[in-house]
């Protein structure tokens, strides 16, 4: 906003940020003067790892959330298993203690793999988005 890099649609209406010599509300939505490419490919993460298993537990088939899941390692790091989209899945906390550095005794349901962008964009429409502004319904639908 201030490098003029984008103009503000919808303010907040209730927030204000303040320095020693300057004071600002805070954009609640923005639109960018150059188009952004997205990017294709998604960051490793524990949370796009959730959401490729669409946040149930790959042992169980429990729901699981942000507070209750875990990122379980298929082949254990303490046995040279590496942090890849390949060797991560999500678990609750009950399988992954139960299965503990375990190889073999434990298969997931589902073999991991790394998510094609599209793959994990469809998943993340079908879970729904919070709206921190009632101005957002009129972006995101």
């Amino acid at each position: 906003m201030i490098l003029d890099k984008a103009k503000v649609v919808e303010w907040y209406d209730d927030w204000i940020v303040r320095s020693e010599r300057w004071q600002t509300r805070v954009p609640a939505v923005l639109m960018l003067n150059r188009y952004q490419k997205p990017k294709t490919i998604f960051r490793l993460s524990k949370r796009n790892v959730f959401l490729r298993d669409e946040y149930l537990c790959q042992y169980c088939s429990c729901e699981v959330n942000d507070q209750t899941a875990t990122l379980d390692h298929v082949h254990p790091v303490s046995q040279g298993g590496k942090t890849t989209w390949e060797n991560s899945t999500t678990a609750c906390r009950a399988c992954n203690y139960r299965k503990a550095a375990h190889v073999g005794k434990f298969k997931p349901k589902s073999q991991p793999y790394r998510p094609h962008f599209w793959d994990l964009a469809e998943k993340r429409k079908r879970k729904g988005y919070h709206m921190a502004h009632p101005s957002w319904n009129d972006f995101l639908g």
